[in-house]
């Protein structure tokens, strides 16, 4: 599997980091209103740590996969 280290986007150059990191984002926010709505969070001690660890692994998840 060949990695890219920089995507042109439009002559534009980003960093693969940024896309995997809204690809994380995006995915995050999908979980969390998926957990709100079946309040699943009162399951959670600490929703905000547990939001920042489900993103570090989500980032690496994509980094891993892309």
């Amino acid at each position: 599997m060949v990695m890219t280290q920089v995507v042109d986007l439009d002559g534009v150059l980003v960093s693969a980091f940024v896309i995997n990191l809204a690809l994380a984002l995006i995915t995050l926010g999908i979980l969390r209103w998926i957990m709100g709505w079946f309040d699943l969070w009162r399951f959670v001690w600490d929703p905000p740590l547990a939001q920042f660890g489900i993103l570090i692994c989500l980032i690496g998840i994509y980094t891993l996969i892309l």
